[in-house]
Parts: structure tokens; sequence; C-alpha cells
């Protein structure tokens, strides 16, 4: 499992207190306090809050710790809650190409343009995206449509042909979906 690590910035008596608790607590403690350190703590760490007193911008994954006092068991649980949503949210998205695709939402991202999509063709970008070789038709039936390969349709081709076509007209891109001759593939 991941560890997860709880990055105490500029929170000194904070710090002390979780410290003392450490042993029975289900993250790994640190503390910085200067914005260089901070930096480079996040660069070692995938999974990681910065907890703080009060809000600093520009620092990503910061939870506010603002009213105080607080029951030491309240916040611990919400430090576990603020974990679970970083990790929802890093589940969440996928990297395709240039793209982000956000399975929450449904739409395919870059920079400010988004794009709706439905399940059938989210499904399908992340199968060909996983996928180093071309994808045939039947595998695609067989793997995103649940279709059994001797059923004479063209599901397939249409759904790619309007996604490939709703890309292009979003994202003038022409060259997310490549039809090559034993099937499609996203490089």
């Amino acid at each position: 499992m991941n560890v997860q690590n709880l990055i105490i910035y500029k929170f000194t008596p904070l710090y002390h207190i979780l410290e003392e608790l450490s042993l029975d607590l289900n993250f790994k403690i640190c503390f910085i306090d200067s914005e260089s350190s901070l930096n480079k703590e996040v660069k070692n760490h995938n999974n990681y809050l910065i907890i703080s007193s009060k809000n600093y911008l520009d620092i990503e994954n910061q939870f506010v710790l603002e009213n105080k006092p607080i029951k030491i068991f309240k916040l611990i649980e919400k430090i576990n809650i603020e974990f679970l949503k970083l990790q929802f949210n890093n589940q969440s998205q996928v990297k395709v190409k240039s793209y982000i695709i956000d399975l929450n939402s449904r739409e395919m991202l870059i920079q400010n343009t988004k794009l709706k999509l439905t399940e059938k063709e989210i499904n399908t970008i992340i199968y060909l995206s996983n996928s180093n070789q071309p994808v045939g038709i039947d595998e695609l039936q067989k793997m995103v449509w649940s279709y059994q390969s001797d059923i004479e349709t063209h599901t397939v081709e249409t759904h790619i042909y309007r996604l490939r076509k709703k890309i292009l007209n979003t994202f003038n891109d022409n060259e997310f979906i490549v039809s090559k001759k034993n099937g499609y593939q996203i490089k």
C-alpha cells in the first residue's frame, strides 16, 4: 500500500502533538518550515497532504486547520477524509496522450477545453490507450461492448467514427484515434 505522508507546514505546535501520537497514526509525519524545503519534499512523494494553520497560495493538496481548538480524534478523522478525497481524485483522472480523461465527470480535457463523453466512449479510449498495438473490431466488440464476434454489427465503427468527429470538432485533433488496416490505435 502507498504510504500516506502528512506534511505539517509552518505549524510547529501541531507537529509536536502529532509526533507524540505518530506510532498510533496511519501516516508518516514530517515538519517543513520553508517553501524550498516543501518543494523538495513534495517531489519525493505522490501521496501527500500538507496541513497548515493558514491558506498558502500555489500549494496543492493543502488542508487548512482554521477552527481551533479541535479534538484530536476529530482532527485525525478530518485528515483521513482529506487523504481519501485525494486518493479518489487521483484515481479518477487518466492521462491519454496530452489529454486528461476525468472518469467522474466523463470529460476529456486539455488546457481549458472540455469535451463531454459517454461511458462507452471513455471505455473505448481507455481500452485503446492501454494497448500497444492496433485493436481489431472483434476485440472491441467483445471487450468494450460485450458482443460476440460472430454478430454482424457496425456498432464499433459507428462509435469510433462519431468519437473521432467529436474530438476533431472540439480539439481539432484528427490523429487521436488512428485507423490501421488491422484495427484502431491511440499512440
